[in-house]
């Protein structure tokens, strides 16, 4: 399994567990739903930033 898929799976767990939380909490669905679109495009950005393949030195 690559890097980024398990970066992916770790995220689809943390968001799981945040919307879970918010909805026990007894946050406004709304909310609940803009926390987890917000969250999964930060995590998107930082897993393709991290998992990026470096280019090879020229010469």
């Amino acid at each position: 399994m690559s890097a980024f898929a398990i970066y992916m799976v770790g995220l689809v767990v943390l968001i799981g567990g945040l919307v879970y939380g918010a909805h026990l909490a007894g946050a406004p669905t709304t909310w609940i739903i803009v926390g987890a679109i917000i969250v999964a495009g930060a995590g998107l950005l930082t897993a393709a930033t991290r998992t990026r393949q470096k280019d090879p030195p020229e010469g």
